[in-house]
């Protein structure tokens, strides 16, 4: 039976993190914490590992799961472009519960599945989370649940659900907020500048997902960039 590594003391932490830190390299999976839900978390960089996530979810490549990143300084080695705005709402609310789907940069080694190109980004606001992140790098991480059930919300919950299929628990109670993170769009903005150096912005910000981030609270920061909410509570296609 896999270990529960209870974060809340210090040899248990300190023996979770290095053993987490150990079935990562070796393309394992590790569930963490985070401040939204308890996360299933593999290297972001090892398609075999993303593959492990994905099955053990119950999900294919069509599902591609999101990355979570140690700082924006990351934001810019991941993206291939991050308009002016982005840059505010991750001042305004990382580390939070705000997910951003980019344009992935080309460059990148890795598979994630079908993202068409894009990549969506976070930092956690989790201590044990982000101790994890920069010792390790990006995360490739998705709700630690089976697909159609609820995300789990305790580390119990999530090792109910995964049991074997997990090498290490890191266990640090009831996740704070209980609810997933917001999701925005941000590939459809464009960033021009005229020959005074003038910019100009076209596209739209989409909601993909209401979470944890209320719709008001983003859009006191990106204003008429973030298309208008409809009924089913996301942006309007």
């Amino acid at each position: 039976m896999n270990r529960i590594y209870d974060c809340a003391t210090d040899t248990d932490l300190l023996t979770g993190m290095r053993l987490a830190k150990v079935s990562l390299g070796r393309h394992e999976l590790v569930v963490m914490p985070t401040d939204t839900v308890y996360g299933l978390a593999a290297d972001a960089f090892s398609p075999k590992a993303v593959a492990a996530l994905l099955a053990a979810k119950g999900r294919g490549p069509e599902s591609p799961p999101p990355v979570l990143i140690a700082n924006t300084d990351t934001l810019h080695a991941l993206a291939q472009a991050v308009p002016e705005v982005a840059n505010r709402l991750a001042e305004a609310f990382w580390p939070g519960a705000l997910t951003m789907i980019f344009r992935a940069q080309p460059s990148l080694n890795w598979n994630l599945g079908e993202t068409r190109g894009t990549v969506a980004l976070r930092v956690p606001d989790h201590k044990i989370a982000l101790a994890l992140l920069a010792e390790v790098g990006p995360l490739a991480v998705s709700s630690a649940n089976l697909t159609g059930q609820p995300a789990a919300v305790t580390c119990q919950q999530a090792e109910r659900y995964l049991g074997d299929k997990v090498a290490v628990y890191l266990d640090s109670g009831p996740s704070s907020k209980g609810q997933a993170s917001t999701i925005l769009d941000l590939t459809a903005l464009d960033e021009s500048f005229d020959s005074e150096g003038k910019m100009t912005v076209s596209g739209k910000i989409r909601l993909v997902r209401e979470g944890a981030l209320s719709f008001e609270s983003i859009a006191e920061i990106a204003g008429d960039l973030l298309e208008p909410r409809n009924e089913s509570g996301q942006g309007t296609k």
